[in-house]
């Protein structure tokens, strides 16, 4: 089998592959921020030691975590049109599915982080007059996030490979910027490997990122 990449040039990087690059980021992005706000949320319910919210915060969590994701984009794509009454497109019902499914993963992490802070702190804020929701915005929460960091950058990372998988609901992401570049060339095994190559140099980078940040973060500890 020969291998041809000539096709590959900067135009038709352009006109195919950027394009599903730019929603692979914004999804990234809008999932990450909308999944740590809601997933946040789900650990103070789960924590806040009170059975009406912990119960369905849990079982919210529990239920995502055990589904695969693929799945539950099949689920938003064709379920909730006939919920609402009316179609919802590829692009928007992925964002909001990363956005529900992500925030069970989050969840879990902010949790680790806020129990990972001092009771003793929690304490203080008690002592010096402090409700509860301002010890956990003052105190708890600023710490959760420096302690979680590298862990929440990580599970971002797992998020931008999964974003890979909107293929089955035919929203054009970076995956499937090249599988077009590679139907019209007709060179689909090469568009494949260089979209491997691409796909491992995004995530690696951003791994050493992620590592100089724990590095850091251990230095301030």
């Amino acid at each position: 089998m020969n291998l041809d990449f000539t096709f590959l040039t900067w135009d038709t990087l352009v006109n195919f592959v950027s394009k599903g690059l730019i929603f692979s980021i914004q999804l990234t992005l809008v999932a990450m921020i909308g999944g740590i706000v809601l997933g946040t949320l789900l650990a103070l319910m789960r924590l806040s030691g009170k059975k009406w919210l912990e119960i369905p915060a849990s079982a919210y969590v529990n239920l995502l975590r055990s589904v695969p994701l693929v799945m539950v984009i099949l689920w938003f794509f064709l379920l909730i049109p006939l919920l609402i009454g009316q179609p919802m497109g590829a692009e928007l019902s992925a964002i909001i599915t990363f956005t529900v499914f992500e925030a069970a993963y989050y969840s879990e992490i902010m949790r680790a982080g806020i129990q990972s802070v001092p009771k003793g702190q929690v304490y203080a804020g008690y002592a010096v007059g402090m409700t509860y929701r301002q010890t956990m915005q003052l105190v708890v929460l600023p710490q959760a996030f420096r302690n979680m960091l590298p862990v929440l950058m990580t599970q971002t990372i797992i998020l931008f490979q999964d974003t890979s998988l909107v293929y089955a609901i035919g929203a054009y992401d970076l995956l499937k910027g090249f599988e077009v570049a590679g139907k019209n060339f007709n060179r689909p095994v090469e568009t494949y490997l260089v979209a491997a190559v691409v796909y491992f140099i995004i995530c690696f980078s951003l791994s050493m990122l992620v590592r100089r940040l724990q590095k850091k973060i251990a230095i301030i500890r």
